[in-house]
């Protein structure tokens, strides 16, 4: 029965082949039985379509969600290396110089999913201590609480680094009293011969009470940018340049947009990085395998404090075909540029813009967790995005006919009627249209009729084309007749329109059915067309394009 009723929510008959391949394909036992299942699901398919809708508006919600539970359940992340129960820690931590991607949500989802696994602590670390090359955006704070809330990914707590300036400068001091780390007044290329070379700077060995006065004159501004950085001793024959001796601190004069003008002392993010996921109890790190380097960087803190290092798992790139290497900063410029309107502009891999074209939160988590953890770089279409949303919102979308480039044709012949149209293939719920004489229908389908051929203006009339160039029309009967599949189209009349503009990754404009603002706010499927959300009307309904 279950494959009776997924059937017939798929293509609105249940077909006894279709049905059979499913039962075969899951117990292949029963091959050899086949004749005898075959007579049970002839017999589940006529109890079936013996019900009344509510009955199997029953059946198609039990087991539409069985499925979608199912689907859910095998999508499995790998175990994570040596954890416990009631104890993982992990972080998602961005700088929130823009809005969450579609590459963020895969650092938000993956990490709360393992959480979920374990019970254990998901934390949102801001890492924003770069004021000025990745300046953060004040709401881009809050817009990451929200797509995390959105994604079901809630953080168990927040921290912002900027607000943590102090404790970073504390173990600062730590490393300059140690004499493992110290300040350096080479300039960038001065210091790139050293390393280069393999051979330590002339500042290498500065005692710690110098040290302590350079670093208290850096703290009271009175170097200039610059000038003077302090730097982590690691190893100048490190077979990775990369590794030698790198900075920790530098001199940024530079406002920041949470804690002002109130530091000019800032931390990398090696640094801050490491001393945060020591202080919050990190367990284990999942990172791109290209920042391999800054877990061998940070691994010298952890040596000079007898610190152990968290568990860390690097993936592979993920590249999304038709968003290409679209980066936060590339997408700032061309907000600042005109070339989109913010964002959440719909064409964007924002997660505000799929939030605005009506995506489901557990299609995009589906989507994420399906790429898995792995190591090898990933490439994929958004058209598999596409299909897990699909499967979400094709069995609860009210369906309305949108014709975009509109062509007015005259009917000779027919009378005015009311027309019930399904608003959905699997309910028993209508809406109303009214056929008229004079109906529109899309440019692309008046263009490729020639005179004499037979259509049929879906659930209205069948129609024959007699004259092109005046759009004329002969009614050719009510019933659906001979008309072939293909020669159904959609049609409006004026009194059941209104003015419609699709925007997004496909743009259209022309009218869509009145009916539709019942669902303002909500995706809806255009047939023929795609699914939109319809976002707003002001004399014209705007709805942004969701996808096929």
């Amino acid at each position: 029965m279950k494959y009776v009723v997924l059937n017939a929510l798929k293509y609105g008959k249940p077909n006894e082949k279709a049905v059979m391949g499913k039962i075969m394909a899951e117990m292949p036992e029963l091959r050899s039985k086949a004749k005898e299942v075959l007579e049970i699901v002839k017999e589940c398919i006529t109890e079936f379509e013996s019900l009344n809708d509510e009955k199997k508006r029953e059946l198609i919600d039990k087991y539409s969600n069985t499925e979608l539970r199912k689907e859910k359940k095998e999508i499995k992340l790998p175990k994570l290396e040596n954890a416990e129960r009631g104890k993982v820690v992990m972080r998602f931590a961005p700088n929130p110089n823009g809005p969450p991607t579609l590459g963020s949500a895969r650092g938000i989802i993956v990490n709360d999913e393992y959480c979920k696994m374990y019970n254990g602590k998901f934390i949102l670390r801001f890492d924003d201590t770069d004021p000025r090359t990745k300046k953060p955006l004040l709401e881009a704070y809050d817009w990451y609480l929200e797509d995390c809330e959105w994604l079901n990914a809630k953080p168990k707590e927040v921290i912002y680094a900027s607000k943590r300036i102090p404790i970073y400068y504390e173990y600062c001091k730590k490393l300059l009293e140690m004499e493992k780390a110290y300040p350096c007044f080479c300039g960038r290329e001065e210091f790139k011969k050293y390393r280069d070379m393999g051979i330590e700077c002339p500042h290498r060995n500065t005692k710690a009470e110098d040290s302590f006065e350079i670093w208290e004159k850096m703290l009271n501004g009175e170097f200039e940018e610059g000038e003077v950085v302090i730097r982590i001793k690691t190893d100048m024959k490190h077979r990775d340049p990369a590794i030698r001796d790198w900075v920790a601190f530098r001199i940024i004069y530079e406002e920041h947009p949470l804690v002002g003008d109130k530091f000019c002392v800032w931390p990398t993010l090696d640094f801050e990085s490491a001393i945060e996921d020591y202080l919050l109890g990190i367990t284990h790190i999942i990172r791109g395998k290209d920042l391999k380097d800054s877990e061998l960087r940070q691994r010298f803190i952890y040596k000079y404090f007898n610190w152990e290092y968290p568990i860390t798992k690097h993936w592979g790139k993920v590249s999304i075909h038709e968003f290409g290497k679209l980066s936060t900063s590339e997408i700032k410029r061309e907000i600042e540029g005109g070339k989109y309107e913010g964002w959440d502009d719909p064409r964007l891999p924002t997660i505000r813009a799929f939030r605005r074209r009506g995506f489901k939160p557990e299609a995009i988590r589906n989507f994420i967790l399906s790429l898995g953890v792995g190591e090898n770089d990933v490439s994929i279409s958004v058209k598999n995005l596409y299909a897990e949303n699909r499967k979400i919102i094709d069995p609860v979308a009210n369906r309305y006919f949108f014709v975009w480039d509109p062509v007015e044709i005259k009917i000779d012949g027919v009378e005015e009627r009311d027309v019930k149209i399904p608003i959905h293939p699997n309910r028993s719920e209508f809406r109303i249209l009214r056929g008229k004489s004079r109906v529109f229908i899309t440019r692309d389908d008046f263009e490729k009729l020639k005179e004499g051929d037979l259509i049929r203006l879906k659930d209205f009339c069948n129609l024959k084309l007699v004259d092109k160039v005046e759009k004329v029309f002969e009614f050719s009967g009510y019933e659906i007749g001979d008309v072939k599949r293909g020669k159904i189209i959609h049609w409006l009349s004026l009194e059941d329109s209104i003015n419609c503009r699709v925007i997004g990754e496909v743009r259209r404009e022309g009218i869509a059915e009145k009916n539709a603002l019942k669902d303002l706010g909500n995706v809806v499927q255009f047939e023929r067309f795609a699914f939109c959300r319809l976002e707003s009307y002001d004399d014209i309904l705007t709805a942004v394009y969701t996808h096929p």
